[in-house]
């Protein structure tokens, strides 16, 4: 899988660590029968700052806060989709979890990558309960190999 990086912010993305994550997570996805691999061809993930996530928040959500990552389904057949997020969010999230930054990012990336995939969390107990489950079995399997 393709994956687009856009940074609209000055800080450096750590884009091969992006990439080697990425890989790691769709092999999991399909081993679990979670994705098929020829479904999907690319990714956009895009950074902002906190303003701009923000104002993405409220008008897309109608939550008037900045937020860590959010997820927007594809436009092309052969997209995932696109994932944006704050990296100074991301940062503060880290601190508050105890985790590094990478950590973080690495979970919040995963945590993007399925709700493209279908999954949510804000509906019911038990879909959240799924949500989160897949998330924390998949972190907790890789962190090993990256962290």
């Amino acid at each position: 899988m393709e994956i687009l990086f856009v940074n609209k912010t000055k800080t450096e993305i750590p884009e091969t660590f992006l990439m080697d994550w990425s890989e790691a997570i769709v092999s999991s996805l399909v081993e679990r029968d979670v994705l098929i691999p020829s479904e999907v061809e690319e990714l956009v993930a895009v950074f902002v700052d906190e303003e701009k996530i923000r104002e993405l928040n409220l008008n897309f959500r109608s939550k008037d806060k900045a937020t860590d990552v959010l997820s927007f389904a594809p436009v092309e057949e052969s997209s995932l989709g696109e994932l944006v997020f704050c990296i100074e969010v991301i940062r503060e999230n880290a601190k508050e979890h105890k985790l590094s930054f990478e950590q973080e990012l690495a979970y919040m990336y995963l945590h993007g990558v399925l709700h493209l995939l279908g999954f949510e969390h804000e509906t019911n107990e038990e879909d959240a309960k799924e949500m989160f489950d897949l998330q924390d079995s998949i972190f907790e399997n890789l962190s090993g190999q990256f962290f």
